[in-house]
């Protein structure tokens, strides 16, 4: 290979570098595949892996070489050379592959940068905060993932629904299981739940207190929510107290109220703390 088909040869593995390296940092905004990824920052670094040696093996003078010991201070004219090299750059080094060598670490530079974003906190809320309170506010509607509001005459007896507050389909620390009983059932004497009720409905988180799953299965006779995940089982009229499994707290409840329209609505804040035990001291 002669010297120019290496330069440019040098040149091409610092601009597929550079290439993949803003390919990675795209990929890592646009949230792709860690497959994507991976195989971004694999073609980086090979390409620059691959520059590099081109570089050193076809651009750099080669060969064995014997410096003279005599005389130790090199003559004044060599001194000039050298300051007049260091001054204009290395002429052995083509400005081609300067240029594109700066391209491809600033493109390494940002590959290694960008993904620190992620330790840091989302969004505006700091952590414990986020953890403390959920998206709910006080005559929030409710909806279905869909976008459905939710009238209290469309639920029938007996069945659930995965409701969100209105506008946020996914909030999903936020998302509850909503259950219509007779509202005979919630008149027991250990019917804890009617005082979060409105006309026979109830609301509880949706994540379990155990492992933060979903506590999607509930059964009509018993009045139970199950966790499918580890068996937790929790009661709808006791105001969600555990009846099974390994989850060690209630399922917060949140009351809730019928507005003037029918549409179900939050009246504040779930009671308790939402999700597993481990997010935070209780």
């Amino acid at each position: 290979m002669t010297r120019r088909p290496a330069e440019f040869g040098v040149s091409a593995c610092f601009l597929a570098a550079a290439a993949a390296g803003i390919g990675f940092v795209a990929a890592y905004i646009l949230d792709g595949s860690t497959q994507l990824l991976g195989t971004l920052l694999g073609v980086l670094f090979a390409a620059l892996a691959l520059g590099f040696v081109l570089w050193a093996s076809k651009l750099l003078p080669g060969g064995t070489y014997v410096e003279s010991r005599e005389p130790m201070e090199p003559p004044r004219s060599t001194q000039d050379q050298f300051v007049d090299e260091l001054e204009r750059g290395e002429p052995r080094t083509p400005r081609i592959v300067r240029r594109t060598l700066i391209l491809s670490g600033l493109a390494l530079a940002a590959a290694t940068v960008v993904p620190l974003r992620s330790l840091l906190p989302a969004g505006k809320r700091r952590p414990g905060v986020a953890l403390a309170h959920s998206e709910w506010r006080k005559g929030m509607r409710m909806m279905t993932r869909e976008g459905e509001l939710i009238k209290e005459e469309d639920v029938a007896v007996g069945t659930s629904l995965t409701v969100f507050p209105e506008g946020m389909p996914d909030a999903d620390d936020a998302s509850a299981t909503l259950v219509r009983l007779d509202p005979r059932d919630l008149q027991r004497p250990d019917a804890t739940s009617r005082r979060g009720s409105a006309d026979g409905i109830v609301v509880f988180s949706k994540l379990c207190t155990h492992a933060g799953c979903p506590v999607g299965l509930y059964e009509q006779t018993s009045k139970q929510l199950f966790c499918p995940c580890h068996q937790s089982v929790f009661n709808v009229l006791e105001g969600g107290r555990v009846m099974a499994g390994p989850a060690a707290r209630p399922l917060p409840q949140l009351p809730i109220g019928i507005d003037d329209e029918g549409y179900v609505i939050a009246e504040g804040e779930f009671i308790g703390q939402v999700g597993p035990t481990y997010w935070r001291p209780v």
